[in-house]
């Protein structure tokens, strides 16, 4: 199988990112593609205690949890800002621990393969949330807010990017919407 210009191990490399990252994220890049890992799904599956809620009151962010396939967006980033690409990515994915770093093996959509680095959740860890109902999703979502800003703007922006990408969420389409009908008595009544 062909792979596209660089290689994980030698000079540019590609950075998978299934969740913010697609739409923040924080390094330099040479090109972006959409890709499949398979192995793994993108899931509202880990409890955060920093970003978007904190140890008393959890949000819930992505994850990319084991099984099936997961649709994102690849970043090659040049050879010279490994490094620093590395060490920025460590210090916003492993602030607790909750993901470990990884290299798969990718395909792009317009074909081709290459490996790259991403975050896979931690299944063993206290906040890794597994599979929960949408009704407790929601809960979860709509309380939290943390270091990074509200949990609904994350789930959101998530939602809306990969709409723009034409990526099919059902998940985090019904968690939308369900924080759009809770926010409209309030919105009425203010």
């Amino acid at each position: 199988m062909a792979t596209r210009d660089g290689d994980f191990w030698d000079g540019d490399f590609w950075v998978f990112g299934y969740g913010s990252l697609m739409w923040r994220p924080g390094f330099e890049f040479r090109e972006s593609a959409l890709a499949w890992v398979h192995g793994y799904h993108r899931s509202l599956c880990v409890f955060s205690h920093v970003h978007r809620g904190t140890r008393e009151r959890p949000g819930l962010v992505l994850g990319l949890d084991y099984g099936g396939s997961c649709l994102g967006v690849a970043f090659r980033v040049a050879g010279a800002a490994r490094e620093e690409t590395i060490d920025y990515l460590r210090a916003r994915e492993l602030v607790t621990s909750v993901y470990l770093e990884r290299t798969v093996g990718l395909r792009f959509a317009e074909g081709g393969a290459a490996r790259a680095l991403t975050f896979i959740v931690d299944r063993a860890h206290e906040q890794y949330a597994g599979r929960l109902s949408i009704e407790e999703m929601t809960r979860l979502v709509a309380g939290g807010v943390g270091a990074s800003g509200d949990n609904p703007s994350y789930v959101r922006n998530t939602h809306d990017h990969l709409r723009r990408l034409d990526i099919r969420d059902p998940a985090l389409a019904e968690i939308v919407r369900r924080l759009a009908a809770q926010a409209a008595p309030l919105a009425e009544s203010a």
